[in-house]
């Protein structure tokens, strides 16, 4: 008898088809002007992400990575992701627009962003840089470099702006003499180091420290999720998950919140 009822269930549950797997957690991470392929850095994604279910108890997760803020958006819009790891402007800028809730902070091994440097050869101190060419590949985001990184010691307008795509392109204009100065992160400053005739230059300028990568939670996430998501970053990058992190670029996660970047958000929304 109950051999036959078990039978007739597995009967009517075949009528029914196959079991759709649970839908991944999505997750966006969103690293402007990094260096590398994005295509090489999916692979350790990937990685990072079966870490990531793993810790949390999910059926799985997926992160999918992008360089650009376009690329970005059209991700938003078409997957509806629960969380993101975003670089800081691209947070500032789209914090409104997609509800953001900060849940943690992701330290970035050499990802920039946590300083940034006007760096010259002959100039001697800020002033010596405006009304010149000034080199960068941080000026596509006008709004982040003239309200947040300068501290309102310039805006962008104050040089004659040379426009590069690749950060070690930028060291190269000042090092060419292609250009009087240039506007650097900390990754490019640690890079300058290894780049012909890097002695010859030298700050004249350089920002206040600035907060890491925000994790950040989409409307969504149901709140209770988001909460308990947070409480499980730290363990991420521990124990087994040290390697995977390290392949991953990311030397930490872990717990925060929107008090940690209220000053650059209101810094960022003066007018």
């Amino acid at each position: 008898m109950f051999v036959s009822s078990q039978l007739a269930l597995v009967a009517s549950l075949s009528l029914l088809g196959p079991v759709a797997d649970p839908e991944p957690t999505d997750i966006l991470i969103l690293r402007e002007n990094g260096v590398g392929a994005a295509s090489t850095a999916q692979a350790y994604v990937d990685q990072l992400m079966v870490r990531v279910a793993k810790v949390n108890g999910w059926a799985q997760a997926k992160g999918t990575y992008e360089t650009k803020r376009s690329a970005a958006k059209t991700f938003i819009e078409s997957a509806k992701p629960e969380y993101g790891i975003l670089s800081l402007g691209a947070f500032l800028a789209l914090r409104a627009e997609y509800k953001l809730a900060v849940i943690g902070q992701a330290a970035i091994e050499g990802g920039g962003g946590l300083q940034y440097y006007i760096v010259s050869k002959r100039a001697t101190d800020l002033a010596g840089c405006k009304g010149k060419k000034l080199a960068t590949n941080h000026g596509g985001d006008v709004r982040f470099i003239d309200k947040v990184v300068s501290g309102g010691a310039f805006t962008l307008a104050d040089f004659s702006l040379e426009a590069t795509t690749r950060p070690v392109q930028t060291l190269k204009k000042v090092l060419r003499d292609e250009a009087e100065c240039a506007l650097i992160d900390d990754a490019q400053m640690a890079e300058l180091a290894n780049q012909e005739g890097s002695a010859a230059v030298h700050p004249v300028w350089f920002s206040a420290d600035l907060p890491p990568m925000p994790v950040v939670r989409f409307a969504t996430a149901p709140a209770a999720a988001a909460k308990a998501f947070s409480s499980k970053l730290s363990e991420v990058c521990a124990a087994e998950g040290s390697d995977v992190c390290k392949s991953a670029g990311i030397k930490s996660l872990h717990r925060a919140d929107d008090a940690a970047y209220a000053a650059l958000v209101d810094a960022y929304g003066r007018k």
